[in-house]
């Protein structure tokens, strides 16, 4: 009898566990059903079918319209560099002020993609890519202090006869415009990652 029931318990604290209950929480398995897993590779691959299906809001369609991915990186690298003066301020994402990730994470947010709020986990997204591929758009990752960890992202907005040009937010200027030939940035520069 105490055999039958300790069963009768035990089934029912397995059926009380695996009950669901509404925690606001999105389950792990659907967060990941959209995105695709990459490993850190120092090639990237030709884009395929790569085309990124975008809502509009024109009266004439009905049926969601395609942007290509060079079109969706024009809008965050503009959107991005509405941006420029605005003064730097830890965990902004406002004119009023920001930093860096904050800034990144902005401008792909205007076009609908969420990204990390923090560099450090923005450089575990997308595909790692050889500098020598580097494209406007891209991601690109720094350690500026002394610990052995990223603490710094900027958005590319230009990659032109070698020069590459990114937009981030610095503690002493804002949000500004640096060349990665700057000896500082050269110095402290680590990876270049590819989110389109």
């Amino acid at each position: 009898m105490r055999k039958l029931l300790f069963l009768s318990f035990f089934a029912l604290f397995l059926i009380s566990c695996g009950s669901t209950k509404n925690t606001g929480k999105i389950p792990e398995a659907i967060i990941g059903k959209n995105e695709t897993k990459t490993k850190n590779t120092r090639k990237v691959s030709p884009h395929r079918n790569n085309k990124i299906v975008a809502k509009r809001d024109d009266e004439n369609t009905s049926e969601a319209s395609e942007e290509s991915p060079k079109e969706i990186k024009k809008g965050i690298i503009n959107y991005a560099k509405t941006f420029q003066g605005t003064r730097y301020k830890f965990g902004g994402t406002t004119d009023a002020g920001m930093d860096c990730s904050g800034l990144v994470y902005t401008a792909f947010q205007k076009e609908n993609i969420t990204l990390p709020r923090i560099s450090r986990d923005m450089a575990k997204k997308g595909i790692l890519i050889s500098f020598k591929d580097i494209e406007e758009g891209d991601l690109v990752f720094f350690k500026t202090s002394s610990r052995n960890t990223i603490n710094h992202v900027g958005l590319v907005v230009e990659a032109k006869r070698g020069e590459v040009k990114f937009i981030h937010s610095t503690t002493r200027a804002g949000v500004i415009i640096s060349s990665l030939d700057e000896d500082y940035w050269k110095k402290t520069f680590v990876e270049v990652r590819r989110v389109i």
